[in-house]
């Protein structure tokens, strides 16, 4: 039955994942050929569904799901597995951090948390509220892989 619920929800990421993917349209036209620019690229080559089972001090781990959207928001969806079937969904807004090797999560309401995470190839290591990278034990649990939903294809958008 947990495989199933797993299934059942890692189904519903896709779904939502796609669907948001499909309704933004990319937005290389509108640069200004300011200083800008090549962080906007790389913020939309961010976009995308990022995993990971992060660790928990009082459970198993967390099941985490990043979706990162090219308009630069996101839906950060966690679950505490063997403490709770309940998935918290935090949406809000993504931004690259000021040497642009991070990204910094700002969610929109109830959470005043902002979370940042080192952008290392197809991979977000988790950084502390300090902006450093964990040290302690399972640091290297601290990773959301990413997993390509939909291989974009923009010559074939505008169909």
């Amino acid at each position: 039955m947990l495989l199933s619920n797993l299934f059942k929800q890692f189904f519903q990421i896709l779904i939502f994942s796609m669907a948001v993917c499909l309704s933004v349209a990319p937005t290389f036209a509108e640069t200004n050929g300011d200083e800008s620019t090549p962080h906007a690229q790389k913020t939309l080559n961010l976009s995308g569904l990022y995993l990971g089972f992060t660790p928990c001090d009082d459970c198993q781990g967390v099941k985490t799901t990043l979706a990162l959207n090219k308009n630069n928001t996101y839906v950060f969806i966690t679950q505490y597995v063997g403490k709770s079937d309940r998935e918290f969904v935090e949406k809000g807004k993504f931004a690259l951090g000021d040497n642009g090797d991070t990204i910094v999560l700002t969610p929109k309401k109830g959470s005043t948390t902002i979370q940042q995470y080192l952008i290392d190839d197809d991979m977000l290591i988790k950084l502390d509220e300090d902006g450093n990278r964990i040290t302690k034990d399972n640091a290297d649990r601290y990773i959301l892989r990413r997993r390509d939903v939909i291989k974009a294809k923009d010559e074939h958008s505008s169909h």
